[in-house]
């Protein structure tokens, strides 16, 4: 967005949490606006406890409002960080909204990832009952943004030696994960693009974990929530330990999305499939536009995407790749 992040985001969306107008809030408190992200999908910017985002160009204005409702509601206190009023409801056409800052996860110190905290919070996420939140909830967004990493590589890395890969796996999903049908789960509340990312610490700097980031909230399947970790583990990215850490921590809690007594891949594979090749093509729309070969992270997803081509028709959707 640029312009200085457009005056860092009307300068933190004016009134938020109450502060006064922003120049005066920068001498009050001594602090300058820092922007924390400036991508074409989420421009963000922090001033003291207070963040502003500006959503992605596009945003579905009715589904956008129902999310931040149900980010507002008291049924989701201590399980998603509620936003901030404001007055400032847009910049340059995007929406904006205001939130309190919280500490994310430090990507310096892997150990301390919260890993069950998070499960602990969409098994949580998963049991609310939809009927008692704002309404109409739209769809859960993950199927979506699948679809969008994909056309985004056809787009910048079609001729990229691996691509024809990526695509060969893209086609053998569902059309439910392609975004192109809807998907057979869709009675529960879903984050839709969980990953260590989306978890802050509020109050700051010791409060407990929340989940932030209601872009992609909506109703359906609880098991795309756990396919990003489901499709590391699966690639041999997240060690078995881990994987089993944050499982059981989901089924301890009675999350939904799988069995507790039984085998979780029946459950989690298409959507772990899904999440291996939204990660793959990202990487290959991503290493094209900066001109670089891909990482050895990036091309481990690559492989797993392979592996998901040339698996027999018996066994597709029955077992980890």
């Amino acid at each position: 967005m640029t312009a200085s992040v457009v005056r860092a985001l009307a300068d933190v969306a004016r009134d938020a949490a109450h502060l006064p107008a922003p120049r005066q809030a920068c001498r009050a408190c001594g602090r300058d606006e820092s922007v924390l992200a400036d991508r074409a999908d989420g421009a963000v910017v922090r001033h003291g406890d207070a963040v502003a985002k500006a959503h992605a160009p596009g945003t579905d204005l009715d589904g956008h409002r129902v999310r931040l409702a149900v980010a507002a509601h008291p049924r989701l206190a201590g399980i998603l960080l509620p936003p901030l009023p404001l007055h400032v409801r847009d910049v340059r056409g995007r929406p904006v909204t205001a939130w309190p800052y919280g500490v994310p996860v430090d990507p310096a110190d892997p150990d301390a990832a919260p890993w069950e905290d998070a499960a602990v919070l969409l098994a949580r996420l998963h049991s609310i009952e939809p009927a008692v939140l704002p309404a109409p909830l739209p769809p859960m967004r993950g199927p979506a943004k699948a679809a969008l990493a994909h056309a985004r590589m056809r787009t910048a890395a079609a001729h990229h030696p691996a691509a024809a890969t990526v695509q060969r796996a893209w086609d053998r999903l569902p059309a439910w994960a392609r975004n192109e049908a809807p998907s057979p789960r869709t009675g529960t509340l879903c984050h839709g693009d969980l990953h260590l990312g989306q978890l802050v610490r509020h109050p700051a700097p010791a409060g407990p974990w929340l989940l932030i980031d209601v872009d992609d909230l909506g109703l359906g399947d609880p098991a795309w929530d756990l396919a990003r970790p489901a499709a590391w583990y699966a690639a041999g990215l997240l060690p078995p330990e881990i994987w089993q850490r944050f499982l059981g921590a989901y089924t301890a809690a009675h999350g939904p999305a799988v069995t507790g007594d039984g085998d979780p891949w029946p459950q989690l594979d298409v959507p772990a499939r899904a999440l291996t090749v939204q990660t793959a093509a990202l990487a290959l729309a991503k290493s094209a536009a900066e001109h670089r070969d891909l990482d050895e992270v990036e091309q481990t997803m690559i492989d797993a995407c392979a592996r998901i081509a040339a698996l027999p028709p018996e066994l597709e959707f029955e077992s980890p790749s």
